[in-house]
């Protein structure tokens, strides 16, 4: 027996609350917390043709069912809400049933945004990386031509870089040249010349002395085009490059060493500068106090942390030298070193803030020969920074004596020496 009203019509199971999840509804008897309330005012009956679900109940709350007849009391209080318990179900203060049931969301696939996350940082960097590999390729000056060069000596094992230091004023202005103390003068001489040689077994800096004494060998002019045949001239080897450029330069060199040039690199003094401010100064150790009006340098011992206008009076002074142009290219070589040590770190390579204005200052002022590639220029870049790495030799070309003012090579020597650059071997000769 149930206390249902007997004036429903249809099957039970059609007519349960929205309360439950349960097939059958619970009786009265069973839910004593509902209270009956007297039955509302008679409504019209429901055509039969439009009977079935109806959202009107009392108070307006939705719900699922026949509408009732009149006079049908479902003992539900107005608003009243039922269960709540997630996953909803029927019974005793059971949940809503579906209608209340919320799915979660699918667990984070941790695994998987790690592997996107590194996908894009990987795409991210090699776009970064070719675009600056190719800006910075753009800015290389190939201006020199090897091509022009006669009567080449064969080319031996490993890559030798001609390295020239000269003392151009190219782009600077008035006030540059009286802070730098470079003076105003017309075209460019040079200033230091180094051979590199970057081998299996570990790089060795040979400085060349500008007052080293040559000869000029028979040359093809390189704007001209004219042959110039040699006449046995003996002149400074910086001569060379102040009567017809770099490709002559190379030229005399070749000829006087018997050794290959593979490439060529020079830098005048306001890049030269420009690098050594771009990176935050160079640090070096002076052993021995020095001053030296012409350049302008005046240097306590010690560490101490030289700026571009102090390194590029460090790198010029000879006259405060007792082995004047001799220890002026010791000095050069100290500083190229530290210079390339200090560069090539991981605070200058990944901070793009150091990077790109370093390069930019570099490669803005540097000459190259027409096959030098970036990545060349890069491994040169290395080898001079292994030379102070342990691996590495620096030496002057060895000097038997002196001529005129000019400074004689040893002959047996530089043969020598040659011999070991060209076959890549360990080099033992020492220099001065």
């Amino acid at each position: 027996m149930n206390d249902w009203p007997d004036r429903r019509t249809g099957d039970r199971s059609e007519h349960y609350g929205r309360g439950s999840a349960s097939p059958q509804p619970e009786s009265a008897r069973a839910m004593p917390h509902i209270q009956r309330r007297p039955a509302p005012p008679q409504r019209p009956t429901v055509p039969p043709q439009s009977q079935g679900y109806d959202d009107r109940y009392q108070g307006g709350q939705p719900g699922y069912g026949n509408s009732p007849e009149p006079g049908y009391d479902s003992g539900y209080n107005t608003g009243q809400v039922y269960g709540g318990g997630a996953g909803g179900g029927g019974g005793r203060g059971g949940g809503g049933g579906d209608a209340g049931y919320v799915q979660g969301r699918p667990p984070v696939d941790w695994r998987r945004r790690i592997k996107l996350g590194a996908l894009t940082l990987v795409v991210v960097l090699l776009v970064v990386s070719v675009s600056t590999y190719f800006w910075a390729d753009g800015k290389l000056k190939r201006e020199v031509d090897l091509a022009k060069v006669i009567e080449r000596p064969e080319a031996g094992d490993g890559t030798n870089y001609l390295i020239v230091g000269s003392d151009s004023r190219e782009g600077m202005s008035a006030e540059d040249k009286k802070r730098l103390r470079t003076g105003s003068a017309e075209g460019k001489r040079t200033d230091s010349m180094m051979i590199l040689h970057d081998g299996s077994n570990g790089p060795t800096l040979v400085s060349l002395p500008r007052d080293s004494q040559v000869e000029i060998p028979s040359f093809k002019g390189s704007e001209s085009g004219k042959m110039f045949p040699g006449t046995g001239r003996q002149v400074k080897l910086n001569a060379a490059y102040a009567e017809d450029g770099p490709e002559l330069l190379v030229r005399t060199v070749e000829f006087n060493t018997g050794l290959r040039i593979d490439h060529y690199v020079e830098i005048g003094f306001g890049g030269f500068a420009q690098i050594v401010d771009a990176i935050g100064g160079v640090e070096m150790d002076i052993p021995k106090a020095f001053k030296d009006k012409k350049s302008g340098a005046d240097f306590q011992a010690g560490k101490q942390t030289l700026n571009g206008e102090q390194s590029l009076a460090f790198v010029r002074t000879r006259y405060a030298f007792a082995g004047s142009d001799l220890d002026r290219t010791k000095n050069q070589q100290k500083f190229l070193a530290a210079l390339a040590s200090q560069t090539a770190t991981p605070s200058t390579i990944l901070n793009p803030f150091k990077l790109y204005p370093t390069m930019g200052a570099g490669l803005d002022t540097l000459i190259v020969d027409k096959d030098m590639s970036l990545w060349s220029l890069a491994n040169m870049f290395f080898a001079m920074k292994g030379v102070t790495g342990g691996d590495g030799t620096s030496m002057n070309m060895p000097i038997s004596g002196s001529s005129g003012g000019n400074l004689v090579w040893d002959k047996a020597k530089v043969k020598q020496l040659v011999q070991q650059l060209k076959n890549d071997e360990k080099v033992t000769v020492k220099g001065n």
